[in-house]
């Protein structure tokens, strides 16, 4: 089994995606508001999809935000229109749709209610908020041309939605993410055969986290388990803790790995 661990020098995400533009510049990206299934999202659209006129099925990587964030993260604090089109313009990704939920929907008023976000209901219904998605936009249903990725509890979305839907994802990026579930829903209750199933078809499974995350430790015992049913994996560790600058550079290094 193959593993990888990168111990790497203190760089800004941006830098590293060799961002030399923004979202105003000819030939960038826009972001548009949708709902989907019920579901706030922001839809991240390249310059080159308006070009198509729908005739062309773009690969789509649905990212997902942490605990008591929304559809606005990754554009308001994740600079995701920069990263994606530094990266376009470098060539170092291809074109796609990026689809941001809100993946806590059913909880909107408090605190205290969106912390029962990771109960499972986003995972069980997360096949309908993607046939939502795909009659929407011009982005393929081929697993091979579907990326999931998200940080913090988008990350605990991303593991379990990605093994409740096994063989649906090709592309699979856990950003910080919590692992265990905390409370009781038949979605978890077969997880770790699920996963053991979803690594048959999946080509990347990519896991990032801090030094001094507070979720290292669960990372730590995840890769232990991984290593221990020799499920192959792409690991990345960084300095610091649980911050945007982690995850904006998580999110650079995931998608230079992603070969649509």
């Amino acid at each position: 089994m193959k593993q990888y661990v990168i111990i790497p020098l203190i760089v800004s995400a941006l830098a590293l995606c060799s961002c030399s533009r923004t979202a105003e510049s000819e030939g960038a990206g826009r972001v548009e508001r949708d709902t989907l299934a019920g579901v706030p999202c922001c839809v991240y659209l390249p310059a080159g999809y308006s070009q198509v006129g729908g005739a062309k099925k773009f690969p789509v990587l649905y990212l997902q935000h942490g605990m008591y964030g929304n559809e606005d993260d990754w554009t308001a604090k994740g600079r995701l229109v920069e990263i994606m089109d530094s990266l376009l313009q470098a060539g170092e990704v291809k074109e796609m749709v990026v689809i941001m939920p809100d993946n806590c929907p059913s909880y909107p008023t408090s605190e205290e209610e969106r912390a029962h976000a990771m109960n499972g209901e986003w995972i069980a219904g997360f096949a309908d908020f993607m046939s939502a998605s795909e009659a929407r936009y011009a982005i393929s249903s081929a697993p091979s041309q579907r990326a999931l990725a998200g940080l913090s509890m988008g990350g605990f979305h991303t593991m379990h939605v990605s093994h409740h839907l096994a063989g649906q994802f090709a592309y699979v990026g856990l950003f910080s993410a919590a692992i265990r579930p905390v409370e009781p829903n038949p979605v978890y209750d077969h997880w770790e055969q699920e996963v053991r199933e979803q690594m048959q078809s999946t080509r990347l499974y990519w896991i990032g986290i801090g030094r001094e995350d507070f979720l290292y430790d669960f990372n730590t015992d995840y890769r232990r388990w991984l290593e221990q049913n020799n499920i192959e994996y792409t690991y990345y560790e960084s300095p610091g803790g649980h911050t945007w600058d982690n995850w904006q550079e998580y999110l650079c290094r995931f998608l230079k790995k992603v070969t649509f």
